[in-house]
């Protein structure tokens, strides 16, 4: 079999290492440095820091876990495949509901990030647009995305370069603890990482590219860490920036924080680059996120997780189109009644339970079966679980709502998935 002929599920495998590297990337850094930095410093303050650490320590142990279940089950569905194999089959589908549902309003996120930073008086419509045109983008084949993310990586890569300097030069507020010698606040910190989580949960887009990948089994463990590791490398370099021009406070209440903390640092002029970058940033991450759900959606349709007739496969393109239009839809709906913060913590909540499953699924794995240390998915399962709970409170109200009705939905599922 040649390494781009179609999978068993009937999707072509055209992605390279490199290709899944982007991806990653495109998911990750777009929605980390240009949307969860404010919140993130409105609870951490001046700890910011030490919450960005916390959250890549908890990220670390949950890529490592996806890695080698993803070696193991080069599926499309991510955990939703790894938790019915190893866990059974109601752990999978609570699995594949939180990143549905935590990803959809991931989605939304971004959306609104691009109509906010390229037409503010206009987001709900611009933001509808975007998803529009990344819908349509995906349906016309993975490699084509895999392509567009390359370029937009590359230009956000470059205006976060030129925000790194006119930061660390221009600016003089305090980096860690904040005016004064602020004491740590363990709770913010704790609620910081939680909320800088969803900057780092990208690399789950290149775990449900299981069955788009060459070589999966060696492809997808090498690119998860190779993204963690770049990303966690911006991120800390573009948040003592951003604390040095404006300072935790500062941070926390700008609209536009990147954007405003090269005014502040004199680099005036760099504003309306910042602004596109950070519109470029988010539909890059749109795009993978798009991606990524839709191809969880089809793998639980399939499974009967999700309504029959989502997990059809175009004839010709060999993509998802059924799921990719049908959470196209879904994230337009949300992007109508979104608000961003509120978004990033729901989204969050969703996806910590989610890699909490993909953890404990991990721990299951024997040592021919490329099993870890146990002392990396028991942190990352402990990790997970004290960061959903330190989220906002309004985010833990929704996400266990949500995920009562998930319950619900696999229960009524059933009778469905015993007659098969």
């Amino acid at each position: 079999m040649s390494p781009t002929d179609p999978s068993p599920g009937g999707l072509a495998r055209r992605l390279g290492t490199g290709d899944a590297v982007v991806v990653g990337l495109g998911a990750m850094i777009g929605a980390g440095v240009f949307a969860a930095f404010a919140p993130a410093a409105a609870a951490a303050g001046g700890w910011l820091l030490a919450a960005l650490g916390v959250a890549a320590v908890v990220a670390y142990c949950n890529a490592m876990s996806s890695a080698r279940l993803a070696a193991r089950y080069p599926e499309s569905g991510g955990t939703y495949v790894y938790g019915r194999r190893r866990l059974g089959d109601f752990w999978g589908h609570l699995a594949g509901w939180g990143f549905v549902v935590g990803k959809t309003a991931s989605c939304a996120a971004m959306a609104l990030t691009v109509g906010s930073y390229l037409a503010p008086g206009y987001a709900r419509p611009v933001a509808v647009a975007a998803v529009v045109a990344l819908t349509a983008l995906n349906l016309f084949g993975v490699h084509r995305s895999a392509l567009a993310t390359r370029i937009i990586v590359g230009v956000v890569l470059v205006v976060l370069a030129a925000v790194v300097v006119a930061g660390l030069i221009g600016g003089t507020g305090p980096v860690v603890g904040g005016a004064g010698g602020v004491p740590v606040d363990g709770w913010g910190v704790l609620q910081g990482a939680g909320l800088l989580f969803f900057a780092f949960a990208g690399y789950a887009r290149i775990a449900t590219l299981g069955e788009e990948v060459r070589d999966p089994r060696r492809t997808i463990p090498r690119a998860i860490p190779i993204a963690l590791g770049i990303t966690l490398a911006v991120y800390a370099l573009a948040a003592v920036a951003a604390l040095r021009a404006l300072g935790p406070a500062g941070l926390a209440d700008a609209p536009a924080p990147l954007a405003a903390a090269v005014s502040q640092a004199g680099a005036g002029w760099l504003t309306p680059v910042v602004r596109v970058g950070a519109a470029t940033a988010a539909l890059g991450a749109l795009l993978a996120l798009i991606l990524g759900v839709s191809r969880t959606v089809f793998a639980m349709s399939r499974g009967r997780h999700l309504p029959a007739g989502l997990d059809a496969v175009h004839p010709r393109r060999q993509v998802p189109h059924r799921a990719e239009i049908a959470v196209g839809v879904a994230v337009v709906a949300l992007v109508c009644v979104a608000d961003l913060r509120e978004a990033i913590g729901f989204s969050s909540f969703g996806v910590l339970i989610y890699y909490a499953v993909a953890n404990a699924a991990a721990l299951t794995l024997r040592r021919d079966e490329g099993a870890l240390p146990k002392a990396v998915p028991v942190v990352g399962i402990a990790g997970c679980l004290l960061l959903a709970a330190t989220l906002p409170g309004t985010a833990v109200l929704t996400g266990l709502m949500v995920f009562a009705v998930g319950v619900g939905v696999w229960w009524a599922g059933r009778s469905v998935r015993s007659h098969r």
